[in-house]
């Protein structure tokens, strides 16, 4: 009898700052509980039900004391679709106009997309992308 394969159904964020990181997700859309930003862990449900979860680092040291961070940002990659390529143009505006690091101006990608990059409070790459009108 064969194993069923488990359903990837998470993806979680180990963060510095949880208040920073709830900020910078719901301007790309996803909810979360208000009482969310001073607990040690918090999710939210996007469309399809994939979840993503943020934990503070304190927190995973307290379950995995050998845990540790390793180089700042750049181990994942999320992306976000957007409705038109205009939505993307102005997601990036309001994170960058917020302060957040802009990596990769809105552009039309050879691929046939619309398509910036914006950092988060931790370094990781978030990208937006629509097909290209």
């Amino acid at each position: 009898m064969k194993t069923p394969m488990p359903i990837l159904n998470a993806l979680s964020i180990v963060v510095e700052d949880m208040a920073a990181s709830i900020a910078f997700y719901r301007a790309c859309g996803l909810e979360f509980a208000d009482d969310g930003v001073d607990a040690p862990h918090t999710e939210s449900t996007a469309f399809g039900g994939f979840r993503i979860l943020l934990d503070t680092a304190r927190s995973i040291a307290e379950f995995d004391p050998a845990w540790s961070t390793l180089a700042k940002g750049g181990r994942i990659s999320l992306a976000f679709e957007c409705a038109d390529p205009a939505e993307v143009d102005s997601r990036y505006a309001e994170l960058t106009g917020a302060g957040h690091t802009g990596r990769l101006e809105p552009f039309d990608a050879f691929w046939g997309q619309r398509y910036a990059t914006v950092v988060d409070p931790d370094g990781n790459s978030v990208d937006f992308y629509a097909p290209s009108t």
